[in-house]
């Protein structure tokens, strides 16, 4: 019986057309590989029954890997994800497997198999859950959705005390930068200031809610189109440190100053993106602890339930007490 070669991954990056690097990053689960160019190479390691290593026979034979699934739409390069992704890895690992970013298709659905799965970016009727689901498969949501083992931020709670600190501080005026109100954070973030508007006696404004997208860009021309359109807020709640950020350069391109002429709160307290910044405090390390911990009660088909994680106020330099004229 003849043995079959042994390719070397510069002939594995050969066959696949593209670089001896991304042949490695695919092969030990890193991110920074289009799916499309992830599964081209992943389908010449199978065909050449090609296995140079642990991280390989892994996505080869998927016996430790837990996949980590995308909702479409959500991106990767961002400080929250650089930081969660940091987290789940380590926590994985103590658990003895590892965690790798998995091909999917246009609804998130994965184009590799693992033996379980960490799905970030919950939104309503999200088709990943129907189908993990149905297929039996054991997957912990970071996000929240009933039925299912999940971890969340107390997203509500956070958007509520974000308000209420404002409101605190005298104002009254206050607008809101929202993510996606398709996905649960962006949501329930709305949720929590709009209670804490009505506990206060006021009326939420809905021209006073601006769609940010959770990107510090679209913020940006968000409160720059609203300004220049004649709103008007004394000061703003930003579901995101992200949009924070755009939105106080977009009030300091108008020659506003914070907090000065409007205060301004985040959401994160990402290191080094909000160091000025009043925000609140998610704490990724137990978010991902605890998804870990679910992950290992989800291997052992254990009934579902979720975890709420306390966020808290984060006061700096960003907002002050409103001045009445």
């Amino acid at each position: 019986m003849e043995t079959r070669k042994k390719l070397t991954i510069k002939e594995i990056a050969g066959l696949a057309n593209v670089s001896v690097g991304t042949v490695s990053r695919v092969l030990n689960g890193r991110p920074g590989v289009s799916p499309e160019t992830r599964a081209r190479v992943l389908e010449v390691v199978r065909t050449q029954g090609f296995v140079p290593n642990a991280a390989a026979r892994e996505l080869v034979g998927q016996s430790t890997a837990v996949g980590l699934l995308l909702a479409p739409g959500v991106r990767r390069y961002t400080p929250y994800f650089t930081l969660l992704l940091e987290a789940l890895s380590e926590e994985v690992w103590r658990l003895g497997l590892r965690v790798m970013e998995v091909a999917t298709d246009t609804r998130g659905l994965p184009l590799e198999k693992a033996r379980a799965y960490l799905l970030l970016g919950a939104h309503d009727h999200d088709p990943r859950i129907e189908t993990l689901r149905k297929d039996n498969v054991p997957f912990v949501l970071i996000g929240c959705y009933p039925g299912t083992f999940w971890v969340a931020p107390d997203d509500e709670e956070g958007g509520y005390k974000a308000t209420r600190h404002l409101l605190e501080l005298g104002h009254r005026d206050i607008a809101h930068l929202t993510g996606h109100l398709h996905h649960q954070a962006g949501r329930e973030r709305l949720l929590g200031y709009k209670r804490a508007l009505l506990e206060a006696g006021l009326t939420w404004r809905p021209e006073l809610v601006l769609d940010g997208n959770f990107d510090a860009l679209h913020a940006y021309r968000a409160v720059r189109r609203a300004w220049e359109g004649g709103l008007r807020f004394s000061a703003l709640f930003a579901a995101s440190d992200e949009m924070a950020l755009g939105a106080w350069a977009a009030l300091e391109d108008l020659g506003l100053h914070v907090p000065a002429d409007v205060s301004l709160v985040g959401y994160d307290d990402l290191p080094e993106v909000g160091e000025r910044l009043t925000t609140i405090h998610q704490d990724i390390p137990t978010i991902a602890r605890e998804a870990v911990r679910l992950l290992r009660e989800a291997l052992q088909r254990k009934s579902p339930y979720g975890k709420r994680v306390p966020v808290h106020l984060v006061p700096r330099g960003s907002t002050a007490r409103r001045e009445v004229e």
